[in-house]
């Protein structure tokens, strides 16, 4: 009676146990995945970069001369000709120094003219001396001072020459100097920035003075953009580019590439590289110093074949318990609550299909283009409306569970890694 007694007790433990497992004990829930089509569509692969437009001609008017400003003819957004006058210095000072070049020159060529008459007067000196000579009515020291005192005033005449030169060479100076009081545009243009006022002293010493900008052409404008150099391999000639700007929300302005410089811009160690785009500012709505943000078409594919970049990230979920998560191997994957054989290794780049009895199979794949939201498969084994795993649907279980108090239970969320 013991024993019987005995085996009682312990089946009763042992179900017991069974049924606190049963009805206690961990459950799994079933996986169900999201997926995708694969679709033929347009690809873009693009280059983002922010630039700064500007005129693509900007010159800037300076002074060769420093003084008062004494005058402005123009102002901000004038129009001006080339060789019009933009502004004027005060030139008294400039003309007095030109009186005063004429004097000295006036003064040089009187000094010719003396060392003219005084060079005749050393000349007849020297003929009457050396006539007299061979009869003996001078001595030879009389003609060796009188030819010392010829060569003296040929001499003296070339001195006197040589400050007429220099006389009127300083006179061109003073002349020029003036002229240069009259400052003048150099080309046809718009007047973007006046940087001086009536009465402002301008100093030319040391470098050329900033006075006016003007813009060659306001409709032909170019965004300055700086492109990395990982992106700037993408980078030719003539590729189109479309950009935004603050001033008008919501609305694109297209360009293209007119220039890629080969100057490195390297600021804490980035390096990058100047693009230059080229924009039809016809309407004058661009206005030079705005912000654009820059999108370069790098490539594009009208008609590709596409999938979404989760399907490329998606691996599938860790493997049944007591194996490895399906990482470059076969195993076992959980699909709809039962034990489903993949049959297949991941690769590099692949995506995974739901076969007709569920299981998971990995399809190679040779991807092209992307922007960022699709990538271009160039060959593989997918076709147009296959559909592609993109990730781990929760289920209801899962979002019950997010709802108990921590320590009760956990959020399981969808994976599209």
């Amino acid at each position: 009676m013991k024993r019987i007694g005995l085996i009682i007790s312990v089946l009763a433990v042992g179900l017991a146990i069974g049924g606190y497992v049963f009805f206690n004990g961990e459950r799994k829930t079933p996986v169900h995945y999201r997926t995708a089509a694969v679709e033929r569509g347009p690809v873009i692969s693009i280059v983002s970069a922010t630039g700064t437009i500007n005129p693509v001609v900007l010159v800037e008017v300076g002074t060769q001369v420093s003084g008062m400003i004494k005058a402005l003819h123009v102002d901000f957004n004038s129009r001006v000709k080339a060789g019009e006058t933009v502004a004027v210095i005060d030139p008294e000072p400039f003309k007095a120094r030109r009186e005063q070049a004429v004097s000295n020159l006036e003064v040089a060529r009187s000094n010719v003219a003396r060392s003219k008459a005084d060079l005749a007067q050393r000349k007849r000196e020297l003929e009457r001396v050396q006539s007299l000579l061979p009869q003996q009515f001078v001595a030879q020291n009389d003609v060796d001072v009188a030819l010392t005192s010829y060569q003296s005033a040929e001499a003296q005449l070339r001195v006197a020459e040589a400050q007429v030169k220099q006389a009127t060479a300083a006179l061109s100076a003073a002349e020029q100097e003036l002229k240069y009081t009259v400052i003048r545009s150099p080309i046809d243009g718009i007047v973007v920035a006046r940087n001086v006022e009536v009465g402002q002293t301008v100093a030319a010493s040391f470098s050329t003075p900033n006075l006016f900008l003007i813009a060659l052409d306001l409709t032909k404008m170019q965004v300055n953009t700086n492109v990395s150099e990982s992106d700037i391999g993408g980078m030719t000639e003539g590729q189109a580019a479309v950009f935004t700007v603050d001033a008008y929300p919501g609305e694109s302005f297209t360009g293209t590439i007119r220039q890629v410089r080969l100057a490195p811009i390297n600021v804490q160690n980035v390096v990058t590289y100047n693009v230059v785009v080229g924009v039809d500012n016809t309407d004058l709505r661009l206005k030079p110093g705005m912000t654009a943000n820059v999108s370069i078409i790098v490539a594009q594919n009208d008609k590709a074949l596409k999938v979404p970049n989760a399907a490329l990230r998606f691996r599938p979920p860790q493997a049944e318990r007591g194996q490895p998560e399906v990482n470059g191997a076969t195993a076992s994957v959980v699909a709809g609550g039962s034990v489903l054989k993949t049959g297949e290794a991941l690769t590099q780049k692949g995506v995974w299909k739901l076969t007709d009895n569920e299981n998971l199979a990995q399809t190679p794949v040779q991807t092209g283009i992307s922007d960022g939201v699709a990538t271009e498969i160039l060959s593989g084994g997918l076709t147009e409306g296959d559909m592609v795993v993109i990730g781990i649907e929760q289920s209801s279980g899962e979002e019950r569970g997010s709802e108990l108090p921590p320590g009760f239970g956990s959020k399981r969320r969808s994976r599209s890694r």
